[in-house]
């Protein structure tokens, strides 16, 4: 007993002392206690429990779009406009992981390297590590370590798009979706995934050819379906050239004017503040109960007992799951 009080006490103080180096803004600090969230280590889960009443004023922006759509540039843009103002910025940018060390390939960051060395601006790239929604699974944890450092902005760049890829819609206040003309033939068929949670359309490399009949595609689908997410909130539809550094300044605009009418309505504002605290207790409850089937029920081992059994198709694997869960539910009720 006295070696678990221990280790936790050593938990405890380790998480305060990263809790002190985020908020003094220790980039070094920062980044290990990112790590440390990242990895579900005991220390990341006490530090967000200690820093979590700082978090909440810092504005989540949802940056998504298919590969190819100039998302890394789109964000570099961006970053450079909220900086010239004095705005703090964290980035988290999430990458596609190696599927032999499961970290990140950090394909696009370079071209966020002109910000680099800025104080201001904190780039961080997350592995997906399977996530089918296009952001890693500790994103939303991240994000609270960089708004208890004080960032005001908190970009959160995701793989791509997908019918499945809407995770980044439940984290960010504002969802971007980046298209380019080339998307036209392909907006009917995405409609009933990421485009019915963006709350802005950017039509980036506007200056290829389909541009104007995208943006119109996109109109027509809108006045069809009605798929602003919250009433009277029309989803608008801003034509970039990211690379030419054009158009940006509007579609911030726009994220501002999106910010503002949701928090113009304050009850709505913490309705929709709470539905997204609700989805993400969901996750967090999901993984542990997960987690915890795993160990608690020690079914490592008693898979490794019957996979042969179940290769040899001996026992149906599904009657094997069936009888671990009602083993572990009669061990709960007892």
């Amino acid at each position: 007993m006295a070696g678990n009080d221990d280790i936790r006490k050593k938990i405890e103080r380790d998480a305060v002392t990263l809790a002190e180096l985020v908020a003094n803004r220790d980039r070094r600090g920062i980044a290990r206690a990112i790590s440390y969230v990242e990895d579900h280590t005991p220390v990341g889960r006490e530090l967000l429990n200690q820093i979590f009443t700082t978090t909440g004023s810092a504005r989540r922006i949802g940056i998504t779009g298919p590969p190819g759509s100039g998302k890394s540039t789109f964000v570099n843009e961006l970053i450079q406009i909220l900086r010239s103002r004095g705005d703090r910025v964290g980035v988290l940018a999430v990458d596609p992981s190696s599927p032999f060390s499961g970290g990140a390939i950090l394909g696009d960051r370079i071209r966020m390297t002109s910000c680099f060395g800025d104080d201001g601006l904190f780039v961080r790239s997350m592995a997906s590590r399977g996530s089918l929604g296009g952001v890693a699974a500790a994103t939303y944890a991240a994000s609270e370590v960089l708004e208890a450092a004080g960032f005001d902005w908190i970009l959160i760049e995701t793989v791509g798009v997908g019918q499945s890829e809407l995770e980044v819609v439940e984290l960010a206040d504002t969802t971007v979706l980046l298209l380019v003309p080339e998307s036209g033939d392909s907006v009917q068929a995405m409609k009933a995934g990421i485009m019915e949670g963006a709350d802005i359309f950017v039509v980036n490399k506007f200056d290829r050819e389909g541009g104007d009949r995208l943006i119109q595609d996109i109109q027509t689908t809108i006045d069809l379906t009605g798929w602003a997410r919250e009433e009277n909130w029309r989803p608008p539809i801003c034509p970039t050239k990211a690379v030419m550094s054009e158009g940006i300044t509007e579609v911030l605009a726009e994220i501002e004017n999106h910010y503002e009418w949701l928090s113009k309505d304050q009850a709505r504002f913490r309705e929709v503040r709470k539905k997204k605290i609700r989805q993400r207790i969901q996750v967090l409850l999901n993984r542990a109960i997960l987690e915890g089937a795993w160990s608690v029920a020690n079914l490592d081992e008693r898979l490794k007992e019957s996979i042969d059994q179940i290769e040899a198709r001996e026992i149906s694997l599904y009657g094997w799951v069936d009888s671990m869960l009602k083993g572990w539910h009669y061990r709960r009720a007892r």
